[in-house]
């Protein structure tokens, strides 16, 4: 099983507000944990540069066009009460787009089996025509588009595990039966949307937990909502919006799973990608704001995707 990592310099030049969750050293803490010896076998690559062209799979061009003007030349600029941008932003989001549309390239090429980009700024906030919640684009959502006109695919599955609902990715392919999106999360809590009744051209598959909610109620959710949808469709592949803010140390919520539910969730995602998609599996890193919780427990998914 060959797992690739990208990862690129760029991303920690993103700079947000002195005390902003979203901070250069969350993939400085993934990064010193990815250096113990069981990860010597990671294929690691440097992020290749974007194409903003990539950017209109998902959003319009009188949005990149906002986005790329609202960029400083100086300082720090607040895209949205939570979203910000520093001179370097453009080239770190576009270099995880980058990122992300290569790991669909490897899967899909035979080049690795699966795929974890561990970039920012993070992406499944961005709705169609708006940034928010620290995100600029859309990463995820441009990979499933990109598998889709590139590599033919006709069913992609996008499952976001990360505490906040990726009310994004669910914008963008709410009219779209071709991308299944299957999301935990708990709520009440920000953006307010992902309700169980929100289902899109019932392609939408949102599986809420409650605050307080352990490692139990995750896996319940995962069964009974997630996997489930997952093997009724059959994906050509699989896309993991990987925010591990769900973590019990966590401060940005309240939910209470530990590194083995990120193990397991990883695990079964695997034999499903095993079992419908010759293994293609992506993963693209979104939230997690301890650093503690956040670089063990990528630590534990990319054990987990190295394992096979």
């Amino acid at each position: 099983m060959t797992t690739r990592l990208y990862t690129h310099p760029i991303y920690l030049e993103h700079l947000t507000p002195t005390g902003h969750p979203e901070r250069p050293d969350r993939l400085r803490a993934i990064a010193q944990a990815l250096q113990d010896e069981r990860f010597d076998a990671l294929d690691r690559k440097e992020s290749p540069p974007g194409d903003p062209d990539a950017i209109l799979l998902a959003h319009p061009l009188s949005y990149r066009e906002k986005v790329e003007a609202a960029i400083p030349t100086e300082g720090l600029v607040r895209i949205d009460a939570d979203t910000s941008a520093s001179p370097k932003s453009w080239e770190a989001a576009l270099t995880a787009i980058g990122a992300a549309t290569a790991a669909v390239d490897d899967v899909f090429s035979g080049a690795a089996d699966n795929v974890f980009v561990a970039s920012r700024p993070p992406g499944h906030h961005a709705e169609r025509e708006t940034a928010m919640g620290f995100c600029l684009f859309n990463n995820a959502a441009i990979a499933a588009r990109h598998a889709q006109r590139k590599h033919g695919a006709e069913r992609v599955a996008i499952v976001d595990w990360d505490v906040h609902h990726g009310n994004g990715t669910q914008d963008i392919f709410w009219h779209d039966p071709s991308v299944l999106y299957c999301s935990t999360h708990q709520m009440p809590l920000y953006p307010g949307t992902g309700d169980r009744h929100e289902t899109g051209a019932g392609n939408i598959v949102n599986a809420p937990l409650a605050a307080g909610d352990e490692g139990e109620a995750f896996k319940d959710a995962m069964r009974t909502r997630v996997l489930s949808a997952i093997d009724a469709f059959k994906p050509d592949l699989i896309i993991i919006s990987a925010g591990f803010d769900a973590h019990h140390r966590d401060p940005l919520a309240e939910i209470n799973l530990v590194e083995d539910d990120f193990d397991w969730a990883t695990g079964e995602l695997l034999e499903r990608a095993g079992r419908f998609c010759s293994n293609r599996l992506v993963s693209l890193l979104e939230g997690g704001y301890d650093l503690q919780g956040l670089a063990t427990s990528t630590a534990a998914h990319v054990s987990r995707l190295m394992k096979g």
